[in-house]
This record gives C-alpha cells, structure tokens and sequence, in this order.
C-alpha cells in the first residue's frame, strides 16, 4: 500500500523534486524531506512556491522561446 502511493506521487509531482535532485546532485528523498520539513516551518507557502516550480518546470520551452536569439528583428 505505501509503496504504490508512493509510486503515485513520484509520478503525478510534476517531477520538480527530481529536478531540484539531478541540479544539487543530492537524493531526491533528501529533496522530498526538505519540502516536508518546510511545510511544517512555512505553514504552506512552500506549497505555492513548489507549484510555481512546477509550472516553469512545464512551459520550460514556451518561456525560453521568446527569449532565444532572432536573426532579424522582424521575426516573431
């Protein structure tokens, strides 16, 4: 039973502990604990911050793209 919830949240947590992970190079439980360990310091606002993450993590191209190196100016 926990290990197939834990399965569940690995896959629907928008993989932003995993991110976070790969970039420290630490392990993803370490990552995992910490946003625990804030939401009990924090009261919550880790949480909108984590879905702010997430978000980035999602629209990553959308939100590079206007930002990358046009060839002329007229192009959009």
């Amino acid at each position: 039973m926990i290990a197939a919830t834990k399965t569940w949240f690995e896959k629907q947590a928008f993989g932003v502990c995993e991110w976070w992970a790969q970039k420290l190079n630490i392990k993803i439980e370490q990552v995992r604990l910490s946003f625990i360990y804030l939401s009990f310091i924090t009261a919550g606002v880790h949480l909108v911050v984590y879905l702010v993450m997430a978000f980035v993590l999602q629209h990553k191209e959308r939100i590079k793209r206007p930002f990358a190196k046009r060839s002329t100016v007229w192009e959009l």
